[in-house]
């Protein structure tokens, strides 16, 4: 790796810890960042010429894999076009409809350019259309990093041990009441407290932030009967589980509703894009209609609509959420019979193509018991698979993802890896 070592001591002369995101530097597991060169396929390849099967897929974007073909062929033929315009296109209402077919909840779109951008803007058109302030979120979950949506942050907040972010106002950080994950009662007790003046509940509807936790089945359902009884708008944050639990994502997987559907990642096909939608009611309180400014200069890019026009057309004329259930499966069954054969306390959770190891007896069922993981643990497991050719998360707090360039060979190849690690862990 001597490549990267002289690329990340460039980097960090430049760029702050090196890296444009945090979680990238790997401080967290006692490592440095690898540098890529390229993706195909299962794989990445890094500067110095090693491969790794990947399980981050970008954090989760990449569900067709690296250098999808028929993703890279839309994206040239849409820069023969342009790269910009400023202006409305065609393929924007394309995607916008495709997007509304899979999720009729969506009945207006808004493209915007990332989930972080999603999330604000969803936040802002609640508190417009209730004429509220405060916003419900549960600890653990990660919404982008806007100003009232880091309180109780999973994701690299929850990596990095962040407590609370400098520069975020008190008088803003008490508009947003917290409550943990998957506890019905706790928020009930809230809107019982705070009804009257909460604008929305914005949840993951499966956690992908402090690792990947499952609602219990009375969870989903109580949000949206109290945000109903109190007049609040339930915020639905599918940026990760849009387009990967199912076609409709975690709307079509548990039966939702929600008035705001929050969505990224896969519908950018790689590229950065994000959308939000809902009712149309609500929507049309945006500007230029509605009084609720929201704009961008880059929203709906020619090229990530086209890449994610081709994605999505992919995953909906494909049996490939069979094939992704079934490698997932393999994945996250085999690391934790792994984990036990050796005798390293453990637990698993898994909901489709996303699943956590975590290195705790559990169960995990919620923020509090996703920190009780041993992340020195999880460190060493993540040095020794990255010396091995795998490719996982630098971070315990975050999901695993299978993608469609996996076979099962890929994963049996993954475990071999593991087992070796978790051997080399016990010696």
């Amino acid at each position: 790796m001597e490549k990267s070592k002289k690329l990340f001591a460039e980097a960090q002369e430049i760029i702050p810890g090196g890296v444009n995101s945090p979680v990238r530097a790997a401080r967290s597991v006692g490592g440095e960042p690898v540098f890529v060169d390229h993706g195909r396929g299962a794989r990445l390849f890094d500067v110095d010429g090693k491969s790794y099967l990947d399980f981050v897929s970008s954090w989760g974007p990449l569900i067709c894999g690296h250098a999808a073909p028929w993703v890279l062929h839309a994206v040239e033929e849409a820069a023969k076009k342009g790269t910009s315009f400023g202006a409305p296109t065609e393929a924007e209402t394309t995607l916008a409809r495709l997007i509304r077919k899979h999720y009729p909840a969506m009945e207006m779109v808004r493209l915007v350019n990332s989930g972080t951008e999603a999330g604000m803007s969803a936040i802002r058109l609640a508190r417009g259309f209730t004429g509220r302030d405060k916003i419900v979120k549960f600890q653990g979950c990660y919404h982008g990093h806007a100003d009232s949506l880091l309180v109780s942050a999973g994701s690299g907040v929850a990596t990095l041990g962040i407590p609370g972010c400098p520069g975020i106002p008190a008088a803003l950080a008490e508009l947003t009441l917290t409550v943990p994950y998957n506890d019905a009662d706790a928020l009930e007790k809230t809107f019982k407290k705070h009804g009257d003046s909460i604008a929305a509940v914005i949840v993951e509807p499966v956690a992908g932030n402090m690792g990947v936790v499952p609602p219990q089945p009375e969870f989903l359902p109580a949000i949206d009967r109290l945000c109903k009884e109190y007049g609040a708008l339930f915020i639905c944050d599918e940026v990760i589980t849009g387009f990967r639990l199912s076609l409709g994502g975690a709307s079509a997987y548990y039966d939702l509703k929600p008035d705001l559907t929050m969505l990224g990642k896969i519908i950018g096909g790689g590229l950065p894009l994000a959308a939000f939608g809902g009712r149309r009611e609500v929507m049309e309180k945006l500007a230029p209609v509605g009084g609720v400014y929201q704009a961008g200069t880059l929203s709906g890019n020619p090229l990530a609509v086209a890449a994610g026009i081709a994605a999505v057309e992919y995953l909906a004329g494909s049996s490939v959420y069979a094939r992704l259930r079934q490698s997932s499966r393999q994945w996250a069954d085999g690391l934790l019979a792994l984990a036990r054969e050796h005798g390293v306390p453990a637990c698993g959770n898994r909901v489709e193509s996303m699943s956590t190891l975590f290195f705790t007896e559990g169960p995990v069922t919620d923020y509090d018991s996703a920190l009780k993981s041993d992340t020195a643990m999880y460190g060493a497991f993540w040095r020794g698979m990255l010396e091995r050719g795998v490719w996982l998360a630098p971070s315990q707090f975050e999901a695993s993802f299978v993608s469609a360039g996996m076979i099962p060979d890929d994963i049996e190849t993954a475990l071999d890896a593991a087992a070796a690690t978790f051997k080399a862990l016990k010696k």
